[in-house]
């Protein structure tokens, strides 16, 4: 499995070109909720005296997602957009603090991270919840925050992720556990950990 990052910890992550310029930093991450995975960040200047920057950084242009940088090629990489088309990008791909509730409509938890994939990748891999006590059991300190892979989520709606009953299964209380249930999961379905 590749690198996964939070989306919280991407805002205010600086987009590097590869020259090794700092033109902008993440504001928001953009997601495609239903398709699970990254499409953009809109973007804000740098420094004190740059001002609000009008701009999106596509999927496309990225050339690689890190804990430390989003790197593109160049500054062209940038798309001036009007502000409300950025916001508007972001609203629909929002799923923080989304309800995650089973296809029979118990409740589960509520998305308090979404995990994405680096590198190339910009996959939806997990969503860190706020679950239910009797999901996580463990010690005091975390026992309500549990990870859950996006490969059980059955539908986004509005503010709110479907899983199947059987997905609360596969739900770790740390990301370490979480990581070699995946790996785990993969290989007894035949195939090897990307």
């Amino acid at each position: 499995m590749r690198h996964l990052l939070a989306v919280r910890s991407l805002t205010m992550l600086p987009v590097v070109t590869l020259g090794g310029d700092a033109v902008a930093h993440v504001k928001d991450t953009l997601l495609d909720a239903a398709a699970g995975h990254v499409t953009g960040f809109s973007v804000t200047g740098r420094g004190l005296l740059s001002g609000p920057v009008r701009q999106s950084l596509p999927w496309p242009a990225v050339h690689s997602l890190g804990p430390d940088a989003v790197m593109v090629r160049d500054e062209r990489a940038l798309l001036g957009l009007p502000l409300s088309a950025v916001r508007g990008d972001a609203s629909r791909g929002r799923l923080l603090g989304a309800r995650v509730v089973t296809e029979e409509g118990e409740p589960v938890g509520t998305v308090l991270d979404v995990l994405v994939e680096g590198g190339t990748s910009g996959r939806v891999a997990a969503f860190r919840l706020a679950a239910r006590r009797e999901l996580v059991r463990g010690s005091r300190h975390r026992r309500h925050r549990a990870y859950l892979p996006r490969a059980e989520a059955l539908s986004v709606s509005g503010r709110t992720l479907v899983v199947p009953r059987h997905a609360t299964a596969y739900v770790a209380d740390d990301l370490t556990g979480f990581v070699s249930g995946a790996g785990a999961r993969h290989e007894r379905a035949g195939g090897v950990p990307s």
